[in-house]
C-alpha cells in the first residue's frame, strides 16, 4: 500500500483510521503495562506480543498518514481499570485479559475486512489478520491453557441476567399490587429460590441431553469409520446446573437488597439493578468480544419492558381484585 492510498482511505473514513490506530495503541499500552506485573511464562508471552502490537500501531499510522500519540479519555480509563484489576488478581486475570483482547482483535479486523476487504485496505487487513491468527493466537491460546470457557461465560451470564431481570420485574409487580415491604421481600425471595432451582434443573437437563446426542453422533461416526470430534470438552451437566443456579440466585439478590435495607419504592431497586446490568454486560461483552454498547442497550431495554409490564399487571391486579396489604 502506498501513502497516497492511505490518504484516500483516511479521507473517506477518518473515524475508521482513528479507531484502528487508537485500538492498537491501547493494546500496546496494555501489554506494556502488564509486562511490569507479569512473571515467568506470562512475561515471556508479553515480550512476544508487544513487538507485534508495536508493528501494527506503526503500520496503521503510516497507512493512514495519521499520527496519534495519546489515548482518548475513555480508553485511558479502561486501561487504568484493567491494569488495576490485574494488579489485584494476578496471573489468572492477565491470562483472561489477553484472551479477551485476542478475541476483540480478531473480530474487529474480520468486521473491517467484511466492509473494506475489496478496497485499498484489503491487503493491509490480510497482513494484520494473519498476525492476529498466527502470532497472537499461537502465543496466547497455544502456550497457555484457555481460561475463558464459552460455555461457562454463557451459563454465568444467563443465570445473572435472568435472575436480575426476573426478580426486578417481580418486585415491580409486587410493589404495585402489595405495597408492603415485608410482603414484597417474602414474595421476591420465594420467586428467587424457585427460579434458581428451575434454572439449574433446566441447565442440567439441557447439558445432559446435549452430551447424549453428542455421544450418539460420535459413536455413529466411529462405526462408519468417519472422523469423530473428540477434542471439544464440554462442561458436565451438574457443573452447568450449579453455575446457572448460583448465578441466577446471585442476580436475583441484587434487586432485593435495596428493599432489604429499607427502600419503599422502585427507584432505588431500579438504579441498583440498572448499574449492575451495565457492569455485568460490560464485563461479559469484553470477555467474549461482543459490542459493549449494543449489549448494554439490549439489556436495559429488556429491564425497562419487564418493569413496565409487571408493574402494570400489579396495578391491574390491585384494582380488579382489591389486593391490599
Amino acid at each position: 500500500m502506498t501513502a497516497d492510498d492511505g490518504k484516500l482511505v483516511s479521507v473517506a473514513d477518518v473515524k475508521l483510521a482513528r479507531r484502528l490506530i487508537l485500538d492498537e495503541l491501547f493494546d500496546l499500552s496494555l501489554y506494556t503495562s502488564l509486562r511490569g506485573i507479569a512473571r515467568g511464562d506470562l512475561a515471556r508471552m508479553l515480550d512476544e506480543l508487544i513487538p507485534i502490537e508495536r508493528r501494527h500501531f506503526a503500520f496503521w499510522q503510516d497507512f493512514f498518514n495519521v499520527r496519534i500519540g495519546r489515548l482518548d479519555l475513555g480508553r485511558r480509563l479502561k486501561l487504568a481499570v484493567i491494569v488495576g484489576l490485574c494488579r489485584v488478581l494476578g496471573a489468572p486475570a492477565i491470562h483472561i485479559v489477553l484472551e479477551a483482547i485476542e478475541v476483540h482483535g480478531v473480530r474487529k479486523y474480520l468486521d473491517v475486512w467484511t466492509r473494506y476487504g475489496d478496497g485499498p485496505l484489503g491487503q493491509a487487513l490480510r497482513d494484520v489478520l494473519e498476525d492476529e491468527f498466527k502470532h497472537e493466537d499461537a502465543t496466547v491460546a497455544g502456550d497457555a491453557e484457555r481460561r475463558i470457557n464459552p460455555d461457562r461465560v454463557r451459563n454465568i451470564f444467563l443465570g445473572l441476567n435472568d435472575g436480575l431481570v426476573e426478580i426486578l420485574g417481580a418486585i415491580s409487580g409486587f410493589f404495585a399490587a402489595l405495597g408492603d415491604t415485608v410482603s414484597v421481600l417474602l414474595a421476591s425471595f420465594s420467586v428467587a429460590v424457585a427460579g434458581a432451582l428451575s434454572m439449574a434443573a433446566g441447565a442440567y437437563i439441557a447439558a445432559g441431553s446435549e452430551a447424549e446426542v453428542r455421544e450418539t453422533e460420535t459413536a455413529r461416526r466411529r462405526f462408519l469409520g468417519e472422523p469423530a470430534d473428540d477434542v471439544t470438552i464440554r462442561e458436565a451437566p451438574l457443573g452447568s446446573a450449579v453455575e446457572v443456579g448460583v448465578s441466577y440466585f446471585a442476580g436475583a439478590v441484587i434487586p432485593v437488597l435495596p428493599v432489604l435495607f429499607g427502600a419503599r419504592g422502585m427507584w432505588p431497586t431500579m438504579v441498583t439493578a440498572g448499574t449492575t446490568i451495565i457492569l455485568v454486560s460490560s464485563l461479559v461483552a469484553f470477555l467474549s468480544g461482543m459490542d459493549v454498547r449494543r449489549r448494554i442497550g439490549i439489556n436495559l431495554v429488556i429491564i425497562a419492558l419487564a418493569v413496565g409490564v409487571t408493574y402494570a399487571i400489579g396495578m391491574a391486579a390491585r384494582a380488579l381484585f382489591g389486593i391490599a396489604v
